[in-house]
């Protein structure tokens, strides 16, 4: 992948990241962001596109989850 594939990739994730207002949105659109973002690294990289879509996702959700802000 090039690396302006790559950037423009990252844009994009990065555009829509931190959406929803509760605890159990903010995982899941964490996870859902960070899986995709874990396959396109780890396809990039040779690591595999299904452990990166794992390894992403759970980071994901544990990020999304616990940046959750207090109202």
């Amino acid at each position: 992948m090039s690396a302006i594939k790559l950037a423009s990739t990252f844009a994009i994730l990065l555009s829509v990241a931190a959406c929803g207002d509760t605890w159990g949105q903010r995982a899941v659109t964490g996870g859902a962001i960070g899986a995709g973002s874990g396959a396109v690294v780890g396809g990039a990289t040779g690591v595999g596109v299904l452990p990166g879509a794992l390894i992403g996702g759970a980071v994901g959700a544990g990020v999304g989850a616990a940046t959750t802000p207090e109202r």
